[in-house]
């Protein structure tokens, strides 16, 4: 007779990364390479958006000398907040892809 083999549980992600770095001699509590890059971002978007309010203070108190220096901090701050938003719905599309998935 043939053996059966049971059918491991899935197991949440943090648990399954938890294990494997275990495995490696890594530490656990490192955050993976994908919270890394969207904290990356965000901290971007923050840093972007805070130049731009800077910007637009100075020109508003007229320390600003040239005018143009707060429409680009303007558009660094949109390009990064659309660049994120961008990302974000790739990361929910795939993710929906992959739930839509049948085994």
């Amino acid at each position: 007779m043939t053996s059966i083999q049971h059918i491991t549980p899935i197991q949440p992600i943090r648990a399954a990364a938890a294990q494997m770095t275990a495995g490696k001699g890594m530490d656990a509590a490192q955050p993976s390479m994908f919270s890394q890059i969207f904290q990356s971002m965000i901290d971007n978007v923050k840093e972007t958006d805070a130049a731009k309010n800077k910007a637009y203070y100075a020109l508003a108190t007229g320390e600003l000398d040239n005018p143009a220096e707060a429409m680009i901090a303007a558009a660094q701050a949109s390009t990064a907040t659309e660049l994120l938003v961008q990302m974000r719905d790739r990361a929910l599309d795939a993710y929906s892809e992959l739930m839509r998935i049948s085994l």
